[in-house]
Formats: C-alpha cells, sequence, structure tokens
C-alpha cells in the first residue's frame, strides 16, 4: 500500500489536468499512488493520456454520469486506502518536494490530522500573481520560519477570522478525513467545514512554510462567480452563523465571535461591489450589500 494517495477529481482544461498528474509522477517521494476521477468531462483526450502511462501506481476512472464537483469529490475520498490524502485540484502543480515536506511533518507530529505546505498563486498561464485574496490570506496566515502547530480553539479561531488555507494543497490523516467527509450541500466552504470539524476533534494542523505547492487560481472559476452574483455569500452567511452557534454551545467564546463577525468574508462582499455595479448586475449588488452588514 502507498504511503500517500494523490485523488485527483477531474473535470475541465485538458493540458492543465496533464500538467497537474505529471507534477505527482515527478515526486522526490516515491511512495504514492495518483488516481484520477474523471467526471465525465466530452473528449477522449484523457483516457487516451492515462493509457499512454505505464506506471501501475497512476489510474484513471471516468464516471458513468456527472456527480458534480461535491459528489466526485465524495467519491474520490471514499476511495482512499493510505495513511495519508490529498485531494489535489485538477489545475494545480505539485512542486517535486510537496510529498518530501507534508510526509515530513505526518511523521514529525503523530497527532498531525492536516499539513499545509507554503503556496505560491499562479494564474491562467501559469505566471505568479498575489491578488487581494491571497495577499488578505498571506496576511491572516501564521507568520514563521519554522514549523507551526494549531489544533482546538485556536486552530477554528483563526480559520474563522480568514481560512488562509488553499484546500487543493493540503495533505490530510486519511482515517480522520474519511471520518469527517465533505458536507452535502456545501460548495464554496466545504474545506473550511472540514477544517473545523478537525479544530473540533483536537487534531492538529501543521503548518510548514517550505514551499511546495503552485495554486491556480483562475478569475472565472466557480467560487470567482458565485462571489461576483452573492451565491457565495449566501452559503457564507448560513454557515458561519451555524458555526457561531456551534462553538458558543462549546464554550469557544474566540471561536464563535469570529464565526458571528466573519469580518474578511464581509470585507470581500464589499470590495466586489463596485464589480458588480460596473458589470450591470443590479441583483447581486444587493445580495452583496446584505452580506457586508449582516
Amino acid at each position: 500500500m502507498a504511503v500517500v494517495d494523490v485523488m485527483l477529481p477531474y473535470y475541465g482544461d485538458v493540458e492543465q489536468m496533464k500538467a497537474a498528474a505529471r507534477s505527482v509522477m515527478a515526486q522526490h517521494f516515491q511512495d504514492w499512488r495518483l488516481r484520477v476521477f474523471d467526471d465525465g468531462y466530452p473528449s477522449p483526450e484523457p483516457e487516451q493520456f492515462f493509457a499512454g502511462i505505464d506506471d501501475p501506481r497512476v489510474s484513471y476512472q471516468k464516471n458513468e454520469q456527472n456527480l458534480g464537483a461535491n459528489g466526485n469529490y465524495r467519491k474520490a475520498l471514499a476511495q482512499a486506502e493510505a495513511p495519508f490524502v490529498v485531494i489535489m485540484g485538477a489545475d494545480d502543480i505539485m512542486l517535486p518536494n510537496y510529498l518530501d515536506v507534508v510526509v515530513r511533518s505526518f511523521e514529525a507530529r503523530p497527532q498531525a490530522v492536516i499539513v499545509q505546505p507554503g503556496v505560491q498563486v499562479i494564474d491562467e498561464n501559469g505566471a505568479a500573481v498575489t491578488p487581494l485574496v491571497d495577499r488578505v490570506k498571506k496576511a491572516c496566515a501564521p507568520r514563521s520560519s519554522a514549523p507551526v502547530v494549531l489544533s482546538h480553539e485556536a486552530m477554528a479561531a483563526s480559520l474563522l477570522r480568514a481560512n488562509w488555507t488553499y484546500f487543493p494543497s493540503l495533505a490530510w490523516r486519511t482515517e480522520t478525513v474519511q471520518q469527517i467527509g465533505f458536507t452535502e450541500g456545501l460548495d464554496v466552504v466545504q474545506d473550511l467545514a472540514m477544517l473545523l470539524d478537525v479544530a473540533d476533534r483536537g487534531g492538529e494542523l501543521v503548518v510548514d512554510p517550505e514551499l511546495a505547492f503552485l495554486y491556480r487560481r483562475h478569475s472565472a472559476s466557480d467560487s470567482s462567480v458565485r462571489a461576483l452574483d452573492g451565491r457565495r455569500f449566501e452559503e457564507e452567511r448560513r454557515f458561519f452563523e451555524t458555526q457561531a452557534n456551534r462553538f458558543r454551545a462549546r464554550g469557544w467564546e474566540k471561536a464563535a465571535r469570529a464565526a458571528s463577525t466573519h469580518l474578511m468574508s464581509r470585507l470581500n462582499a464589499g470590495s466586489l461591489v463596485v464589480k458588480a455595479i460596473t458589470s450591470g448586475q443590479g441583483a447581486s449588488v444587493q445580495k452583496l450589500l446584505k452580506h457586508v452588514v449582516g
């Protein structure tokens, strides 16, 4: 059995998916398995690409029917068998040291459930970029030249102030994350929901600053579209209210206040108001303003 299962739920750009897969196969750490879950992308090219790879660690399967992003992620997670698992984005890139970094962190911290390595954001063309959202993430994330460990309320409160993690770059302890799973009905905050469940269970999040992953940010991504038309923030508002009640009942007042305030989420909505006006999305303006003041 491999030490790390890299699960690649896929639907979209074929060339970027190929680059993602190649980055896994180029890892210095060799004890991995790559499993690709094609959610019915209408092209024979992905299947042809993987048919030409002569490596028993690499497998490809195409869903008989489209499951949607949430459904395909749940399918991928359920099939993980290795002690550690990565649910990688099909357009992101692992640097060759990625698995070295995350396995090292797990070995050093037996209570670690999640490892967040250093991340560089890239655009559609692979160029390094620092959009506002990522400058905010960097400002809110733990800052240290050595690994930082978070757990319990400190972890929950930090993530509720601003989710500074990059989900596709996270490595998870398989047993724990399979017990938690992806929450049905959540699209844009399902990663934060999983992280908070780990905090609630007392699991540790290790933040290792060593750069090991390239996260691709698209201006036309699903989360960007949902943000501009207001759908993202409707989901976030419901989610934060639920988390505030949850942590208040647990006695975690800092985490409850961070959820109730959700300041960075509100600032994010505010930053999109002008863009919604200039793009003629009048209905979205009202939704965004509701979130800003709510």
